[in-house]
């Protein structure tokens, strides 16, 4: 009966990636509202960032999986050199070693020169140039990524983070895999948190909590819009490859808020070459409103040049209160990571100025 139940519980009669009506990213206003409405029952969490889905997912920020349609938020990070405080919290599980519940905002190296975008994208270009046997850009993605899970109401926990590491591979047939394995490459071979339907637990390092490989024909489709013929490649040219992420996210064709956005859910479908990952730098050296930071290193340990974003110019808030940073390796424009952390204080959700909200990190 137990497994019968389990399927049950993973049933999805509809398919959340696709469609008009595919999930997207709730904001944290929409999720304070939605916990309202619900905190007469009882204390409500955010959704799962990261479910372990019976049907293939938008790879991961689809997404912070596959598109990650749970996710709270889809952000960049900190440009303040402000250090969060780490929440130890101990829970019932693989072991009695305390987790750490947040990690640290990446912190802005003041003393090594910021590069304009501008630059960044020249050299990428340049390098594309050179790139002659290259790998070219194949859907798929490998990403780790820090959640921010969080309840709300009178009995609710402090948040805490949860890191996954998520490896998707699709083929031009339609066959496909997906990995998910619980791990925080910043301290191997800790237990780490994992939010399993809503309770938090500690788990082994490097627990795998999703496995699942697909049959050819399975996806077929175009990642933006779940219907028509998959493109062969991204689009290589910055004008069109921002009409493409825009077929991802409402918005992402004009403003910079939804632009990295659907940036964060690109990246979790496509792993782009280098004509690609040029025409990216050079797109977003076009967004008059990201500007530089300087130089960070980033969880993996490696050195980019961040760029940030205030999420304090969108129509209807939903960025309000926070600040998103873009790393990228400023000789080949590969967007190395994004984080997203708040710049105001949410009581309801116990959540500090200064918490970093989510991070992704993507590997070759």
């Amino acid at each position: 009966m137990t497994d019968e139940l389990e399927l049950l519980r993973q049933a999805d009669p509809v398919r959340s990636d696709e469609g008009p009506w595919r999930d997207r990213p709730l904001t944290a206003r929409a999720e304070h509202r939605l916990a309202e409405l619900m905190r007469a029952e009882a204390p409500e969490r955010t959704p799962d960032p990261a479910p372990a889905p019976e049907r293939p997912e938008r790879t991961a920020r689809a997404p912070r999986p596959t598109r990650r349609t749970r996710r709270l938020l889809i952000g960049a990070t900190a440009a303040s050199a402000a250090v969060l405080a780490v929440l130890t919290l101990t829970f019932s599980g693989a072991g009695t070693t305390p987790a750490a519940a947040a990690p640290t905002a990446l912190v802005v190296q003041r003393d090594a020169p910021a590069i304009p975008l501008d630059e960044v994208a020249r050299q990428a270009e340049a390098y594309a140039r050179v790139q002659r046997n290259a790998p070219k850009p194949h859907r798929g993605s490998h990403l780790q990524s820090w959640y921010l899970s969080m309840q709300t109401g009178p009995d609710a926990k402090p948040p805490v983070t949860v890191p996954e590491e998520r490896i998707t591979r699709w083929n031009p047939d339609g066959s496909g895999s997906e990995l998910v394995v619980a791990t925080d490459p910043r301290h191997p071979g800790r237990p780490v948190i994992n939010d399993a339907d809503g309770e938090w637990r500690t788990v082994n390092d490097g627990k795998v909590l999703h496995r699942k490989t697909y049959p050819a024909g399975t996806r077929l489709d175009d990642p933006a819009t779940g219907e028509g013929t998959l493109p062969a490649r991204p689009p290589a040219d910055p004008d069109e490859l921002r009409a493409y992420l825009a077929t991802f996210y409402s918005g992402a064709g004009t403003k910079t808020q939804p632009l990295l956005m659907a940036l964060s859910s690109f990246l979790q479908e496509w792993t782009p070459g280098p004509r690609e990952s040029a025409a990216l730098a050079r797109m977003l050296s076009r967004a008059p409103d990201l500007r530089p930071a300087g130089q960070v290193v980033d969880r993996l340990g490696r050195r980019g040049q961040a760029y940030a974003y205030h999420g304090e110019d969108t129509s209807d808030g939903s960025m309000d209160g926070t600040l998103q940073l873009v790393i990228l390796d400023p000789e080949t424009g590969r967007v190395l990571g994004m984080e997203t952390t708040f710049t105001k204080d949410l009581p309801d959700f116990k959540i500090k100025s200064g918490d970093v909200l989510s991070y992704e990190a993507w590997m070759p």
